[in-house]
């Protein structure tokens, strides 16, 4: 199988349950509720998206042909200073479960990384992934309905998209991720205020943005 990558890069977790912790992101390119062209956002299934997941031309992107090279140039992007845990690598989009598959993941195993990953679930994860972040979106089916994070971009309009209808689903942690646009402030709020009146609920803030980093 031929990997499209969009990036591949060396930075901090910045949301959700892994916030300030070390990664290597790699980011496939692709996804299946947008294209990612702005021509296409008001009639994609998922119209909030905030990422650049179109090409493969971003620093450390292009085609793999092998998931042996992939591992590659994953852990190229690894420093070799570095100590401590084992390296970890951050599988993302887009959507990665498109393209990331057993070959992939035993790959970047025996190159000595774990492997967490961050899919909006419509896709089943296949096994050996050590975290999975679902983040469903509205009028899209939810396949993968367990897992170690379960992160709601909040506000969604949509009823199908409110908390309430993930509160049983079988992970470990529940996030939500006030929704990033010109009413983020307001955003903010009413996430807090939901997590204080829903304490199983956690607040996700994308730190990353933040503090000014990838």
């Amino acid at each position: 199988m031929t990997y499209s990558v969009k990036e591949i890069y060396y930075t901090l977790q910045g949301e959700g349950a892994q916030t300030g912790r070390p990664a290597v992101f790699l980011r496939f390119a692709g996804c299946n509720l947008w294209s990612g062209r702005e021509q296409h956002r008001t009639a994609a299934v998922c119209r909030f998206c905030d990422t650049e997941f179109v090409g493969t031309d971003g620093p450390g992107g292009g085609k793999f042909d092998s998931a042996d090279e992939l591992a590659e140039a994953v852990a190229a992007a690894w420093p070799q200073q570095a100590s401590g845990k084992l390296p970890y690598v951050v599988c993302t989009g887009g959507e990665p479960l498109l393209q990331l598959d057993a070959d992939a993941i035993d790959a970047l195993r025996v190159a000595g990384f774990e492997i967490g990953v961050e899919t909006n679930g419509t896709i089943e994860a296949p096994p050996g992934i050590d975290w999975l972040c679902v983040s469903p979106k509205a009028n899209a089916e939810l396949r993968q309905r367990g897992g170690h994070e379960l992160k709601l971009v909040y506000p969604q309009e949509e009823k199908a998209a409110q908390p309430e209808n993930f509160a049983d689903l079988a992970f470990e942690h529940f996030f939500l991720q006030p929704l990033h646009d010109e009413d983020l402030q307001a955003h903010t709020r009413s996430s807090i205020e939901y997590c204080l009146a829903n304490p199983q609920w956690k607040l996700s803030l994308q730190t990353h943005k933040i503090i000014g980093i990838d």
